[in-house]
């Protein structure tokens, strides 16, 4: 009948219909699919353990310093070279990229472009930054004649601080430059305990021997009041120094100095990249045969001063805790300036540190005709004393974490290291 044949039709309709929009369905989602297999994954790591929904990658085995772990390792770790993945048939698959980042705990594999993956992951733990550094450089044996200028690039040395050994630069070294928080500074030294021990050098690379005020953040008197012995202080008190680290009334310099990191590295969070534990030392040690007072009748020298005026024996190691400040930000020891080649009234313009400035120090020198003295790198290079009211060059010195990243460079002025 028509009526019959009218249904038959508009089945057979239905049914194309049907058929094509299934068609057009499983189109999509195998395109939707396969781009999806073309594109990196990224594995967010929680608490160690990995949550991943795509149940066609396998995490098979890991393995953390070659031993065996069923969780990824907390801290400063890598991905390893013996990382690798494989199809399902268990050949390896080539042209892989295998990231970790261990900030973020996430794991990425590109480009991921087939199902049935499996990957066994080797995680090996960083090299410090300071290891970096120290891997680009040979240690020199022995120790230097501090009582010469070092005006050539005499590499570096070993000697011990209050943490451990010490790695400091000399001479007009070309391999110690740094970019951090938008400014170039100059590695001091590897201190004893990985950290790494910077100098403010400006807002973009200064050669050696090139004189520029630029190389400073400011000028400012070290203490606004003179004409006691105890102003020779990074903080200061009545005696001859603070009852523990960090108290008393703070120096004019300290403030300028806090103001600064503040500005320029806390607000900009990069305070973790920062550590205080290594210190500063304000040595307030007293020359031998002399003794501390406020007010003497006549000049009173600092162990400083016997150190490098007198004996040309610079030390990395402050004697008195109550000397060392546990801040994020301080100045630089005249005994660092000693081991990187200056000594004292003689020019030296050809080592890093020379700034063509007069800027501070953070050692004391002496007292006489009641005005207190301060170190300073004269403006010719060599170590010298100022009174501590006077303005001279301000350069900031700051101990990055054993724990950054630096993600390029080696260490050179048109290739600094770049701390990420």
């Amino acid at each position: 009948m028509k009526f019959d044949v009218l249904k038959i039709n508009h089945l057979k309709r239905n049914i194309l219909i049907g058929v094509v929009a299934v068609l057009i369905i499983s189109a999509i989602v195998l395109n939707f699919t396969r781009a999806k297999y073309r594109t990196t994954q990224s594995i967010p790591l929680v608490n160690g353990t990995i949550n991943y929904s795509l149940a066609d990658l396998n995490i098979v085995a890991i393995t953390v310093d070659g031993e065996a772990s069923d969780t990824i390792p907390e801290g400063n770790y890598e991905l390893a070279s013996t990382s690798y993945c494989t199809y399902k048939d268990g050949s390896t698959i080539d042209g892989l990229t295998l990231k970790y980042d261990s900030n973020t705990k996430a794991f990425s594999i590109s480009p991921y472009t087939t199902k049935g993956t499996k990957c066994y992951l080797d995680f090996t733990e960083k090299a410090s930054a300071g290891d970096t550094i120290l891997g680009n450089v040979e240690v020199n044996e022995g120790t230097p004649n501090f009582s010469q200028t070092a005006t050539t690039d005499e590499g570096v040395y070993a000697t011990t601080d209050n943490l451990g050994t010490s790695y400091y630069f000399r001479g007009a070294v070309e391999n110690n430059y740094v970019q951090f928080a938008g400014y170039y500074w100059r590695i001091i030294r590897i201190n004893g305990d990985g950290s790494i021990r910077i100098i403010y050098d400006g807002t973009s690379a200064h050669a050696n021997g090139e004189s520029s005020s630029d190389r400073q953040i400011s000028t400012s008197a070290y203490n606004s009041s003179y004409n006691q012995s105890y102003y020779v202080g990074y903080t200061w008190t009545s005696a001859q120094r603070p009852s523990s680290p960090n108290s008393g009334t703070a120096s004019t310099i300290k403030g300028v100095l806090d103001s600064w990191y503040t500005t320029n590295i806390t607000n900009q969070g990069l305070d973790d990249k920062v550590v205080s534990s290594p210190g500063f030392c304000n040595d307030r040690e007293m020359r031998t045969g002399y003794s501390w007072s406020a007010t003497p009748s006549s000049t009173i020298y600092y162990k400083a001063y016997e150190r490098l005026r007198t004996n040309k024996t610079p030390t990395l190691e402050c004697s008195n805790t109550n000397d060392i400040y546990t801040t994020k930000v301080g100045l630089i020891t005249a005994d660092e300036v000693a081991m990187a080649g200056g000594v004292y009234n003689t020019n030296n313009t050809s080592y890093y540190l020379y700034t063509g400035q007069n800027y501070w120090t953070m050692s004391p020198r002496d007292f006489g005709n009641w005005n207190a003295f301060v170190f300073i790198v004269h403006s010719s290079g060599y170590l010298s004393g100022n009174t501590v009211y006077n303005s001279n060059g301000v350069r900031p010195v700051l101990n990055l974490s054993a724990d950054v990243t630096i993600s390029s460079g080696d260490g050179t002025m048109n290739s600094p290291y770049i701390v990420s």
